[in-house]
């Protein structure tokens, strides 16, 4: 008779065990949660068809990513210019196109150098002292093709932070992203996550000139923006276009209370970002430093001394609302906004007789299978019977 030492009897029976409490949860009614703390309460993911869920066709609004680059490519000229002593005339983005007119037809050569930097997805055009620069062909196809991928990453990270849901996040043609999410009923769970791109910015205030100046005017200085705050006080922010950090160097974002135990949002920034947001603030104490959060000024606090990678969002948020912005955040801002363009809540399509009946037609089965073994192989078949249940079990835990 074969004789195995004791830790490989005792290894085998711990696995078995491990495997048996994680398939508990499967054996039990609901989504699991009810077997209590000392079971793990995840279960099977079941499929679409299985369980029902929602699904949505989004489109991925390719438009202001292009405006958005563009105006980014009119800024750079601008503090180009700036620096080498270059005069314009005029520098704005109108349908799809920068458009530069010098005041100097000699500064031609330095201004195509400047034009360049943008590389070879652009095309330039001249006429007289007029630059026109847009997108080539090339690069929109790039611009889109990353702008998608971006998205369906971020899209990925929002609706499954922790990666147990196993959604279907597929591309449908040339700017539609497909999202399946098996268990979530209502769509407007989803939606909420992704109806805000979740851009973040730290600006300077513009104090050179008061927001009701620039709406008597009809037009903030060249440089600077009107933003409304991100609430119902009606009050309006001028604000550089430049951004001095961007959300893309944010390492955390963690739902808090501020000192006055208001629901806010605590943030820390990568090593770039903290290097960035000092050398900032250090260079600008007494300045208000906006906190923009998708074009609306959430907080635009004075500057009191230099600051390091840390800070806080606050305004008017609620609990869940601070959760839901600080989950959004870690995950990143959105490329672009996301237009919904069809959204269904699909029912379980087998439904639970079929699900049973398979349950059914396993068990017939297995139990077959082993009173076959018993029969045929003795006691050596009701060896095998029980390795195959342990697998079984096995397989179940670890799905």
């Amino acid at each position: 008779m074969l004789q195995f030492e004791s830790w490989k009897k005792i290894l085998v029976l711990l696995v078995t065990v491990l495997g048996i409490v994680y398939a508990a949860p499967n054996a039990m009614p609901g989504d699991g949660s009810e077997s209590g703390n000392f079971l793990p309460g995840q279960k099977i993911n079941l499929g679409l068809d299985l369980q029902g869920g929602s699904h949505l066709l989004l489109r991925v609004d390719m438009d202001v990513v292009i405006q958005e680059r563009l105006e980014s490519m009119a800024e750079t000229i601008r503090l180009e210019f700036r620096q080498q002593k270059l005069r314009f005339s005029d520098l704005d983005v109108v349908d799809g196109t920068v458009v530069v007119t010098l005041r100097n037809a000699s500064d031609g050569d330095a201004a195509r150098e400047v034009f360049q930097e943008f590389g070879p997805v652009v095309s330039i055009t001249q006429d007289g002292p007029g630059y026109s620069i847009a997108f080539n062909e090339q690069g929109l196809i790039d611009l889109q093709s990353r702008t998608i991928e971006q998205s369906m990453e971020i899209i990925r990270r929002r609706i499954d932070p922790d990666g147990t849901k196993e959604p279907v996040i597929q591309r449908q043609g040339a700017d539609r992203v497909l999202v399946q999410l098996p268990g979530v009923d209502d769509p407007e769970e989803i939606k909420r996550l992704l109806g805000r791109t979740a851009k973040l910015t730290f600006q300077l205030v513009d104090t050179s000139i008061t927001a009701q100046e620039v709406r008597e005017r009809g037009r903030a200085p060249s440089g600077s923006v009107l933003l409304p705050a991100d609430d119902d006080s009606g009050e309006f922010f001028v604000v550089e276009k430049r951004v001095m950090v961007s959300g893309e160097l944010l390492d955390s974002a963690q739902a808090s209370f501020d000192q006055n135990n208001r629901p806010a949002v605590t943030f820390a920034l990568n090593a770039e970002g903290a290097k960035k947001f000092g050398r900032v603030t250090g260079a600008n104490i007494g300045r208000p430093f906006a906190i923009i959060l998708d074009g609306k000024v959430v907080s635009a606090p004075t500057i009191q001394s230099q600051i390091f990678g840390n800070g806080q969002i606050t305004g008017n948020f609620s609990v869940a609302e601070t959760n839901e912005l600080s989950l959004i955040l870690r995950a990143g801002a959105l490329p672009a906004p996301l237009i919904v363009m069809e959204e269904r809540s699909i029912g379980p399509g087998l439904g639970a007789d079929s699900v049973a009946a398979g349950q059914i037609a396993a068990f017939v089965g297995l139990a077959l299978v082993m009173v076959y073994m018993v029969l045929s192989y003795g006691l050596f078949g009701l060896l095998a019977d029980v390795a195959l249940l342990v697998n079984v079990v096995l397989i179940l835990g670890a799905l």
